[in-house]
């Protein structure tokens, strides 16, 4: 149960297919065993694992051991002042290694996805922030946390579409944490996600509906030549014609999804209501200076063998 959160997609593990023909079965298996030994080593690194260089390699190392090429922009926040609010489309649970092997942000989840098998004693070692979505009286505390984290300097990655889609055009952005970078003063950095096999579009890696992390992680294992693709696009602030939420994720969702229309999201009517009772009235903004942008490209990064570039200068913390 999400709670205020509940958002039905219409992607069901059936959407996840193979764009190509799978990899045989020996060659699955020794990326298996990769997996394993990077993912223990990974866990044995404890609390050192939050620090960003080690969480960066860890990420790359976790995505190589799997078989996903990642490619993507040197960096995703603005690096000064407050910071960067960043947005992105949910496919999988590959999102989040992806966006980590870029730059070590902090990565809001809900709290059912630190009592995840594999996934959760990562993401808590990773320093990720875990949110109640049980409650709507939360909402505004939740506001509250990501606003002060934002005001201390720690970027934060969000999900607005509160679930995951098969692909990158696809659902409706929720505007709540929108207003936390509105309160701190902090740039939006929107950010797409999306999978491709040799360059066709893929969706093996979807982990949509009632799949389990095994179905999905068997998929990926047998993937061939699954690349995913971090595209970062330029900042919003207040200062660029962004004076509400509304505004702001309208924008995001915009450079997002590609200017596509939003399709298939449903939401609850007692859930939509609770959300607008919980969520805080609009504060008076400090608009936030202009900020230089990043390449909204990049080349392939890099390795676990390779020196990770330089860290953002704050520590990382994890819809």
């Amino acid at each position: 149960m999400n709670g205020p959160w509940d958002v039905w997609s219409d992607c069901t593990p059936d959407c996840a297919a193979h764009a190509l023909p799978r990899v045989t079965a020996p060659r699955a298996a020794r990326r298996g065993a990769a997996f394993a030994g990077a993912v223990r080593r990974a866990l044995t690194d404890g609390a050192r694992m939050a620090d960003p260089v080690r969480l960066r390699a860890h990420a790359a190392s976790l995505l190589d051991a799997l078989g996903v090429r990642a490619e993507g922009p040197a960096a995703l926040t603005a690096g000064d002042g407050p910071g960067t609010l960043v947005v992105v489309n949910h496919i999988s649970w590959l999102d989040i290694l992806a966006l980590l092997a870029v730059e070590p942000v902090t990565v809001l989840a809900k709290r059912e996805v630190g009592a995840w098998p594999v996934v959760g004693g990562l993401a808590r070692r990773a320093g990720t922030h875990f949110i109640d979505r049980t409650s709507p009286r939360r909402l505004r505390h939740t506001v509250q946390e990501v606003s002060e984290l934002l005001g201390s300097g720690r970027s934060v990655a969000v999900f607005p579409q509160a679930t995951t889609w098969c692909t990158a055009d696809r659902g409706a952005f929720r505007r709540a944490t929108f207003q936390a970078a509105l309160d701190a003063g902090a740039p939006v950095r929107p950010v797409t996600l999306d999978y491709t096999q040799q360059g066709l579009p893929s969706t093996v890696a979807a982990f949509c509906g009632e799949d389990t992390f095994a179905a999905s992680l068997r998929r990926v294992l047998a993937a061939r030549a699954l690349t995913v693709r971090v595209t970062a696009h330029p900042l919003l602030t207040a200062a660029d014609g962004c004076p509400d939420r509304r505004e702001l994720a309208r924008r995001a969702a915009h450079a997002v999804l590609g200017g596509r229309p939003e399709a298939g999201a449903v939401v609850r009517p007692e859930t939509a209501a609770a959300v607008r009772r919980a969520t805080p009235a609009r504060t008076a903004l400090r608009p936030a200076a202009a900020l230089p942008d990043s390449p909204a490209a990049g080349p392939p990064l890099p390795g676990p063998g390779a020196a990770p570039p330089a860290p953002a200068p704050h520590p990382p913390a994890h819809v």
